[in-house]
C-alpha cells in the first residue's frame, strides 16, 4: 500500500494563528535565538520572524522603518499586502504561501513578513551568516597567484567562481538536503559545455540523499552519491581554490557546493588529477613540466621505495655489484619490517600530533620528535639508519601529494605491499603490483576510467599527463569528459 505525500499546511490569515504555530513547532519563546517583530500598520497586524546570529541587523531596522513610513505616507487600504511588499527596500523578495517554507527560510537565515488578512508571506533575504574572509587554503598554497579561497558560505564561494567567469551559461542549481539539517548544496557547470547526463545523474543522486543532516558537508555527500565503500582511493577531487574550481568548470566538469564546507567537490576525476597542482601553472610551461615529474617521482617513492628497498634486504643478491652497499650495514635486534611499520605509524602519530598541537607549539614539538626520538632511537638499537632515511623520503612523498586523500590511500597500499614482501618476497611485490594495478583499473568515478589516458591508452591526452602544455596550445577540452563542445578556444 503505498504512502500518500503529507498535505503541506497553507499560512493562515490570522497573524495569531501563525504566532501560536511558531511557538508549538519551532519554539518561539523558548529558543532564545528565534524572534519576531510586531508592528501595527493601516490598523493592521503585520509580524517579521527572524533568527538572532543569521540575519544583518542592518537590513532588518532598514525595512523596519520603511514598513512604520507606511502609516505616514499611505491612506486605509485593503491591498496593505501588495503595499509592503513594494515599500521593503531590498532586492531580493520571495512570496510564499506554505508553513513549511515560512520555518525552512527564517531558519536558513531569510526574514518573513506576513500581514493580516493576506493568507501568504513575503520573505527577504538579509543573510549575514558567521564565518571568515577568504584566504589562502592551507593545503594548497602556491609560490606566485591568488589567495583567496572558498569559506564556509555557499554564496561567497559561488560568488568567487563566478568572479573568475563571467559566461551567462554559469549554472548553479540549488537544492536543500537534510531532513533536519535542510543544508544548502549548489550544483556548479556552464551550460552547454558540461555533459547534461552527468548533471542529471548527480542531480539526482543528491536529491536521493534522505538524511537527518549533513554536518560532515561534502564528505557525506560524496559518501550518499559515490557508494564508495572501503576503497581507499578517492573517487571525487577536493579543492579549496576558486581558480582551481573555475579551471575545471570550463574543461567541463561538474562541482559540487556544499553550504558550510571551505571545499567543493570535482567531478568527475581520474587519478592524474588528483596529482596535479595549481603552482604548475604558475609558472612557464617548462618550470611546470619540472615541477610535475619531480612530484611524480615523489609519489612513486611514496609507493614503491620502501617495499622495493626492502626486497632487497631480503634478498641482497638482487643488487648489482655497483649497489651492494644498500642495506642495513649492521643487526638489528628488530626485524627490518617491523621497524618500517613502527616508523610508518611514527609518522603517522607526528602528523596527527601537529594537527592537534597548536600552531605556537607545532614547531617545537616536531622538533622533538624527529630529532631526539629519532636520533635516541637508532642510539639504543631500536631502528637501523637506514630505516630512517628510506622512512623520510616516503613521508616527503606522501607530503609532495597535492592529494591528501591520495596520500592516505597510497599510504594503505604502501603497508599492504609491505605485507606481501615479508611474506612471499619477490612474487609478492610481483603479486602485490598487479593487484594494485588491477584495483585502479577496476575504478570508475561516475563511469569515467580511474587510470584514463593510460588505459584505456589515449596518447595525446597522455603526453598532456607527462608534460604541461602552454594555454595557447591547449584548444580541446578532455576527452574522457563528454563535453558538448570541446573546443576550448577558437582556432587561429
Amino acid at each position: 500500500m503505498g504512502t500518500q505525500k503529507k498535505e503541506k499546511k497553507p499560512i493562515p490569515e490570522s497573524v495569531l494563528e501563525i504566532e501560536a504555530y511558531m511557538k508549538e513547532r519551532v519554539g518561539l519563546g523558548t529558543s532564545f535565538d528565534l524572534g519576531v517583530r510586531k508592528l501595527k500598520i493601516l490598523r493592521k497586524d503585520v509580524h517579521f520572524y527572524y533568527v538572532n546570529g543569521l540575519c544583518d541587523t542592518n537590513f532588518i531596522i532598514e525595512i523596519t522603518e520603511q514598513l512604520i513610513k507606511i502609516n505616514d505616507d499611505e491612506k486605509l487600504s485593503a491591498n496593505l499586502f501588495t503595499i509592503v511588499e513594494n515599500r521593503i527596500v531590498h532586492q531580493s523578495v520571495s512570496p510564499i504561501n506554505t508553513m513549511d517554507e515560512l520555518v525552512d527560510q527564517v531558519l536558513s537565515g531569510l526574514i518573513v513578513v506576513v500581514v493580516e488578512g493576506a493568507g501568504k508571506g513575503l520573505t527577504v533575504d538579509v543573510r549575514g551568516y558567521p564565518g571568515r574572509s577568504p584566504q589562502e587554503p592551507d593545503t594548497e598554497k602556491v609560490v606566485r597567484g591568488s589567495r583567496d579561497g572558498f569559506v564556509e558560505n555557499i554564496i561567497v564561494n559561488t560568488a568567487l567562481t563566478r568572479r573568475r567567469i563571467r559566461d551567462e551559461r554559469l549554472r548553479f542549481e540549488i537544492m536543500r538536503i537534510g531532513e533536519r539539517g535542510k543544508t544548502d548544496i549548489a550544483l556548479g557547470y556552464i551550460d552547454g559545455v558540461a555533459d547534461p547526463t552527468l548533471i542529471e545523474v548527480i542531480k539526482k543522486e543528491i536529491q536521493a540523499i534522505k538524511v537527518d543532516g549533513l554536518t560532515m558537508a561534502d564528505k557525506t555527500v560524496e559518501e550518499f552519491i559515490l557508494k564508495q565503500g572501503y576503497n581507499p582511493y578517492p573517487l571525487v577531487r577536493y579543492t579549496e581554490r576558486a581558480d582551481v574550481a573555475a579551471t575545471h568548470l570550463l574543461e567541463g566538469h561538474v562541482i559540487i557546493y556544499v553550504d558550510t564546507s571551505p571545499s567543493v567537490i570535482i567531478t568527475p576525476t581520474t587519478v592524474f588529477y588528483h596529482m596535479q597542482h595549481a603552482e604548475e601553472y604558475r609558472q612557464s610551461p617548462g618550470v611546470g613540466t619540472f615541477v610535475r615529474w619531480v612530484r611524480f617521482i615523489g609519489i612513486a617513492a611514496s609507493l614503491f621505495l620502501l617495499p622495493l628497498w626492502f626486497l632487497l634486504v631480503l634478498e641482497p643478491h638482487h643488487l648489482p655489484k655497483p649497489l651492494d652497499f644498500i642495506g642495513p650495514n649492521e643487526s638489528a635486534n628488530i626485524p627490518i619490517v617491523v621497524q618500517i611499520f613502527l616508523a610508518d605509524i611514527g609518522i603517522e602519530f607526528l602528523r596527527m600530533a601537529a594537527i592537534h598541537t597548536p600552531t605556537p607549539l607545532s614547531t617545537a614539538m616536531g622538533l622533538v620528535a624527529a630529532v631526539l626520538i629519532g636520533q635516541i632511537a637508532i642510539d639504543v638499537g631500536l631502528f637501523v639508519p637506514e630505516v630512517i632515511l628510506y622512512i623520510a623520503v616516503v613521508a616527503m612523498g606522501n607530503f609532495a601529494t597535492p592529494s591528501y586523500e591520495l596520500s592516505i590511500a597510497n599510504k594503505l597500499v604502501r603497508l599492504f605491499l609491505l605485507i606481501l614482501v615479508a611474506v612471499f618476497h619477490t612474487p609478492g611485490l610481483v603479486i602485490g603490483v598487479t593487484l594494485y594495478i588491477i584495483l585502479l583499473a577496476r575504478i570508475r568515478s561516475f563511469n569515467t576510467p580511474y587510470l584514463w589516458p593510460v588505459l584505456p591508452f589515449h596518447p595525446k591526452a597522455f603526453m598532456q599527463i607527462l608534460v604541461r602544455r602552454s594555454i595557447p596550445g591547449s584548444q580541446i577540452r578532455p576527452r574522457i569528459i563528454h563535453t558538448r563542445n570541446r573546443i576550448r578556444q577558437p582556432r587561429q
